[in-house]
């Protein structure tokens, strides 16, 4: 009797580009692998609308398909993640409304996170926070705008662990992943722009960290939310008029 083999599967698309290296020094935890997806966001190397599949993720991971679902369902819950049904997940991309939602909670959360690490905050702190703004100004010299991008983050995040609030800190470290996703969507265009736009974000961090070095409880607040209101201007929600096209050039062989 002759048995006949099942046909392979056709392999499935796969990302566009992985977010990390297989791991050989043991099976990552859930954690591990949704930081390395967060982070992965954060470094702007998985653009809005990337698609994540699972087979993939679980090679890059070493894990099984079943451990990757759980840390998708996690970023999907926090909207960094898009799960639709019979297509799979993908890197979520976020509306205008979306990205104004964000900014407003980051106004409502980060001042407080402010005063909370200005009463907290050791020596040690405050110069985490300026070395994070000196690699953040040398990576911007060197034209790595996604680095910078990446270390402005962190100066936020790192002011939200030493404020100590650990509620406050969890659903800025969500809404900080989602304002890069909204950076990569509505940042300006022109690269000029863009560069300009990460100078003054260096120069609102210092003028914030001399307002909380001198423990300014009522200045620093105020920085933080002419700064996050500075970044929101920058955003660029219609896309700019295309160019009429060159008639003579297009149909002039006609």
């Amino acid at each position: 009797m002759t048995t006949t083999l099942p046909k392979p599967r056709r392999a499935r698309a796969a990302v566009a580009e992985s977010p990390v290296q297989p791991d050989t020094t043991g099976q990552l935890s859930d954690n591990d692998m949704y930081d390395r997806m967060v982070s992965a966001i954060l470094d702007h190397r998985l653009p809005p609308g990337t698609k994540l599949v699972e087979d993939k993720l679980a090679a890059a991971f070493g894990v099984s398909r079943t451990r990757v679902r759980p840390v998708l369902v996690r970023l999907a819950n926090e909207q960094v993640v898009t799960l639709t049904p019979n297509r799979g997940a993908s890197i979520a991309q976020p509306t205008p409304q979306e990205a104004l939602e964000v900014f407003e909670a980051r106004r409502l959360l980060e001042p407080r996170l402010v005063e909370l690490f200005i009463a907290n905050a050791t020596d040690a702190d405050i110069a985490a926070l300026r070395t994070c703004i000196d690699d953040e100004e040398a990576a911007r010299a060197s034209g790595d705008m996604r680095r910078a991008i990446r270390l402005s983050g962190d100066f936020h995040l790192h002011i939200a662990q030493a404020a100590g609030h650990q509620t406050l800190g969890r659903i800025l470290r969500e809404l900080v992943s989602r304002t890069s996703l909204i950076l990569m969507t509505y940042s300006p265009s022109h690269a000029q722009t863009r560069e300009e736009a990460t100078a003054c974000g260096c120069r609102e961090h210092r003028a914030l960290i001399d307002a909380i070095r001198l423990r300014d409880a009522r200045e620093a607040p105020r920085l933080m939310l002419a700064h996050l209101a500075r970044i929101e201007s920058q955003l660029e929600f219609t896309p700019p008029a295309a160019e009429a096209p060159d008639l003579a050039r297009l149909l002039g062989g006609v």
